[in-house]
């Protein structure tokens, strides 16, 4: 790293030229409202900035929060707001924020694993972090399909509101329903307001957002949120409803909340860009070329403590396997691991035995929500197995990961 810049911790005035730095590397205003949502999530004790006498040059935080992984809830960091200055590129300053963070989380010992998205997908593997979940981007043509499926008997009830109207409502349904698929992130009060934060300068040009709960018989059973981008063509209305999250108790509820969607007048598409790669609505309608799904990358993930979050998690069947892992940035994990367990429980040790199966920490990463199979990367030649004992079902599950935000 550039001899004339130093790491130091962040504090809470500093959260100004983080913004600052935002805008910059990101090419969009942090200002007001933006700004202020930012401010409310911060964690200054978990800022770490690259100071060039008193310029932030650079930065990199991690939020505390939880993880859904398979079979279990797991303290993550969820990792955010890391750049550096366009002026400061090209001098070690992303490669020290990151080891230097990592070292940190794994000293702290409170979090096995950390998460994030990637601004650019060729960056963070260097630091460990394997691309563990993928996601479809919906853009439907909502007037050329239909659900084979009729309605309930007896229909629930819809209700729409402003999502902050309607949060009690709309956090306990996530709160129920957020440990059942891998990827989903915990939400305190904090971090719903965070994401409901609905700054009209960052609509470009759409509605603001909408909330719809689904009622049944014993109360709230799921909901939507959504916002519309008016448009009008020759040939009339033409606006698309831009969702931004479905969350259903039941399949009714699902195919209710998606008839709703797929029926507000004077649209014409409906985009999604969070879906589930095993997402219902692809096995609802009677055309699914015209749902115009596309696949994209989702979540990253880095293990931090190797055994730990091994062990943390279930696996869909037996599993008795010796790992051999490298990880050049937290030599602590690198080594040979006795794997046992399954549906129930999960234990990783240290073992001399011979290794069953070669592969990098970032591979491990890839493999452990479940949505990246252990075969394809063996089939990449990233992952070499070197017995018959093939792990590669145990690390599966039955629900794909997925995640509902960008954090």
């Amino acid at each position: 790293m550039d001899d004339a810049v130093r790491l130091r911790a962040g504090t809470p005035e500093d959260i100004t030229a983080i913004c600052e730095l935002l805008t910059l590397v990101f090419h969009q205003d942090f200002e007001g409202e933006l700004k202020a949502a930012e401010a409310s999530v911060h964690e200054p004790e978990r800022s770490l900035v690259a100071d060039d006498h008193g310029l932030m040059a650079g930065h990199a935080l991690a939020f505390s929060r939880e993880l859904t992984v398979p079979g279990a809830v797991l303290s993550a960091a969820h990792i955010s707001s890391v750049g550096v200055r366009p002026t400061h590129r090209r001098r070690g300053l992303l490669t020290a924020l990151m080891h230097r963070q990592l070292a940190d989380i794994a000293a702290a010992g409170r979090e096995p694993i950390a998460v994030l998205w990637a601004s650019e997908t060729g960056i963070y593997p260097r630091f460990g972090y394997g691309l563990a979940s993928s996601r479809l981007k919906f853009s439907i043509m909502n007037r050329e399909v239909r659900l084979t499926v009729p309605p309930a008997e007896p229909a629930g009830r819809l209700r729409m509101g402003a999502p902050l109207a309607l949060l009690s409502d709309l956090s306990k349904l996530y709160d129920r329903l957020r440990t059942t698929r891998p990827g989903w992130s915990d939400r305190d009060d904090r971090w719903w307001r965070y994401v409901l934060t609905d700054a009209k300068d960052h609509r470009d040009g759409a509605t603001q957002q909408y909330a719809v709960v689904h009622d049944g018989p014993g109360g709230p059973t799921g909901y939507a949120l959504w916002r519309v981008m008016h448009s009008w063509n020759d040939h009339g209305p033409d606006a698309e409803v831009q969702v931004r999250e479905v969350v259903a108790d039941d399949p009714q509820t699902y195919q209710a909340l998606w008839r709703f969607l797929l029926g507000i007048d004077l649209t014409r598409r409906v985009s999604w860009k969070l879906a589930a790669v095993d997402e219902p609505l692809q096995h609802l309608v009677d055309e699914p070329r015209r749902l115009g799904a596309t696949l994209g990358d989702g979540l990253f993930i880095r293990l931090v403590d190797l055994p730990a979050a091994l062990a943390a998690r279930r696996y869909l069947a037996p599993v008795d396997v010796v790992l051999e892992v490298a990880d050049p940035i937290l030599p602590a994990n690198a080594g040979r691991w006795r794997l046992t367990g399954g549906p129930d429980g999960a234990a990783c040790v240290r073992t001399g035995d011979p290794a069953d199966l070669t592969c990098s920490v970032t591979d491990l990463g890839a493999a452990y929500l479940g949505g990246t199979s252990l075969q394809a990367l063996a089939a990449a030649g990233r992952v070499r197995q070197l017995t018959g004992n093939d792990p590669s079902v145990a690390f599966g599950w039955h629900r794909a990961p997925s995640a509902t935000e960008v954090f």
